[in-house]
């Protein structure tokens, strides 16, 4: 089983990626901003995080570029996608470079998800 990170401001947005997941393979943690993010993986082995781009205190970006440059190894490469409700391409150019590994866009589905985990478990 694997312990998933979802790291979301908005709580409605957690509880529904939490019962989704839950449903598919896996234990959550939550977090609600990207500085709480950071101290569970310090602290949690995580196998995977879902990663809201807009958050108070710590957004997505910032979070994925300290996670990727800061962090040591394995922490730095703890699979990570990307979660936003806009236009992906107002964040970012491509997402692989800003660090992620997959991109989901809001709304969420159980499809999108259950893709997301299959294609970035299956690397």
């Amino acid at each position: 089983m694997q312990k998933i990170l979802i790291v979301d401001d908005i709580f409605v947005n957690r509880l529904l990626l939490k019962e989704i997941i839950k449903s598919i393979c896996g234990q959550c943690l939550e977090a609600q901003n990207g500085r709480e993010a950071i101290e569970i993986i310090q602290k949690e082995k995580v196998e995977l995080i879902f990663m809201d781009i807009e958050m108070p205190v710590m957004n997505g970006l910032e979070t994925t570029k300290y996670i990727r440059e800061k962090l040591p190894a394995p922490l730095r490469f703890i699979p990570i996608i990307a979660l936003t409700a806009h236009n992906p391409a107002n964040f970012f150019d491509d997402f692989q470079q800003a660090g992620f590994n997959y991109l989901i866009t809001k709304p969420y589905s159980i499809e999108k998800i259950t893709k997301a985990i299959d294609e970035i478990c299956s690397k």
